[in-house]
């Protein structure tokens, strides 16, 4: 189906092709019918009025090739970055997008699509086929089971009968269960993990499918694109061939009619000598035509330069190009290997995997047929002794639900207990910080009193020494004393305040002085 694709990808991609390069022929005919006429056109019958219409026409014809050129390139320069985009990249939208033309997607990838949907019914049908004989399998493996029972009850009751008392026999038999049912979770587990990475395997298969068939695709657009570069190459260089053989005949076509002219404007001078002065008069102006000529065709000898030179470079931009394509190709081919390898190496893996799953399972499926037949004869003896054990598990229930109540009474006391440590421990925590509180206050108290105490005495003293004071008004040197004992009984106080009060604030004591 895939190489169906890239043939019909290439067959397309030819089809596309051939309309662009009829386009890029179809102005080149045109130029040369045009040169083909230009030449009957322009047979002069005077050399003043024939020459300049030649110039016109060529310059005319030069602009159009170079216009045609240029949509050329830069139509296959849009359609090679539109492959590129849709194309070289890792990962791809499976939805369809519109291109940029404003056409839907090629018909290959609907066909991809289709071949999708293909695979997906046939591995559905797979899927249910092997559901089918995967059922029948469980079947006769529990039928083996069934049979394997026996020699495992035999066994265990075997080890069974080496026990003396019932309750090592009890004790015995739910160790094995225990066993048991361990070593079955963890063989499920390891089934489920196993199924999981055969997933994941099967996705990235249909994911490097699908990136294989892309790549294929991309590769054979990439095939037709650089046939129609090369196509074109060859028509800008035939064209280049024709038009140079063109300007060489029309530059011989002008040389051989300037000579003409020339030879009859001398017959004319011999012929006519007394037209002289006009006769010179003509020369001089044809010297100046054709003056304007030779400078008309360097202008086009340079224009033809530069276009010759503009393609050279679009062709220099097209090989680079090429170059990413073919990088870029090469890089995911190499990537695609890369993966597959990997790929193959843990598919081997995980074979051996599932070989080694399949010996673990075979030899526990021996292991339970054997416990299985332990059990049944097991199951005899312990008919007998179900009476006592039904008696022995009522007791136990009750115990049980006496325990729970027991538990649940201590767990309650427990929490309050352990509530009412948290409150003395926080009431305990307060009452200190409040008795170190207590202490400093009442130390500060009492500081305060003997202050207070202390003030009075000298304020008692002051009194005093001011009624002693207010006798002596004669005295002028008894008039300056009084304000000076006061500043004196202000620094004594300050004194006192600071050597019997250390731990009291700045404040406080600047209040008391000032008071």
């Amino acid at each position: 189906m895939i190489k169906q694709d890239t043939e019909e990808s290439a067959t397309q991609g030819g089809e596309d092709a051939s309309p662009t390069v009829g386009g890029m022929e179809s102005p080149a005919a045109a130029k040369d019918s045009l040169d083909s006429n230009s030449p009957k056109e322009s047979e002069p019958q005077t050399p003043q009025t024939d020459t300049p219409p030649q110039d016109q026409e060529g310059g005319s014809e030069g602009a159009e090739a170079a216009l045609s050129q240029c949509f050329t390139a830069d139509d296959l320069s849009r359609q090679l970055e539109d492959i590129l985009s849709t194309y070289c990249r890792v990962t791809i939208s499976d939805d369809a997008s519109a291109l940029p033309n404003g056409q839907s997607h090629s018909p290959e990838l609907n066909g991809l699509t289709s071949e999708r949907e293909d695979d997906k019914s046939e591995e559905g049908k797979i899927n249910g086929g092997e559901n089918g004989a995967e059922k029948e399998q469980k079947k006769t493996q529990e039928k083996k089971k069934v049979k394997g029972l026996g020699k495992e009850i035999t066994l265990l009751m075997q080890t069974l009968n080496t026990l003396s008392t019932p309750e090592e026999k009890l004790a015995g038999l739910c160790k094995k269960y225990a066993e048991l049912l361990e070593e079955h979770r963890n063989t499920q587990k390891q089934m489920r993990v196993l199924q999981k990475k055969q997933n994941q395997l099967v996705q990235e298969k249909d994911n490097l499918r699908n990136e294989h068939s892309k790549a294929i695709l991309a590769r054979s657009k990439l095939e037709s694109l650089c046939r129609e570069l090369q196509r074109h190459n060859r028509t800008l260089k035939e064209e280049g061939m024709q038009r140079t053989r063109l300007e060489e005949e029309k530059r011989k076509e002008v040389t051989s009619h300037f000579q003409v002219t020339l030879n009859d404007i001398q017959a004319q001078m011999e012929q006519h000598n007394e037209r002289n002065a006009s006769l010179r008069q003509e020369n001089t102006e044809l010297a100046e035509k054709l003056k304007k000529l030779y400078e008309q065709y360097k202008l086009r000898e340079e224009h033809i330069d530069k276009v010759v030179k503009h393609k050279d470079l679009q062709q220099q931009l097209v090989d680079a190009k090429l170059h990413q394509a073919q990088e870029l190709l090469k890089e995911s081919e190499e990537r695609h290997d890369r993966e597959k390898d990997f790929l193959l190496k843990e598919a081997v893996e995980s074979q051996r995997m599932c070989e080694l799953m399949k010996q673990q399972e075979v030899h526990l499926k021996q292991q339970l047929s054997l416990y299985t037949e332990k059990f049944e004869e097991f199951q005899t003896t312990l008919s007998k002794s179900n009476e006592v054990f039904t008696t022995f598990k009522q007791e136990m229930e009750k115990m049980t639900k006496k325990i729970k109540k027991l538990e649940k009474e201590t767990a309650m006391y427990r929490s309050r207990w352990e509530s009412s440590n948290k409150a003395l421990l926080e009431m305990a925590e307060e009452k200190a910080v409040r008795d170190r509180d207590f202490d400093a206050l009442q130390g500060k108290v009492q500081r305060l009193e003997k202050l207070r105490r202390a003030l009075k005495v000298e304020r008692n003293e002051l009194n005093k020494k001011v009624q002693n004071l207010s006798g002596q008004h004669s005295d002028t040197r008894c008039s300056h004393s009084p304000p000076s004992s006061p500043a004196l009984s202000h620094q004594k106080i300050s004194h006192q305040l600071q050597a019997t009060a250390p731990r009291l604030d700045e404040a406080d004591v600047k209040h008391w002085s000032r008071s």
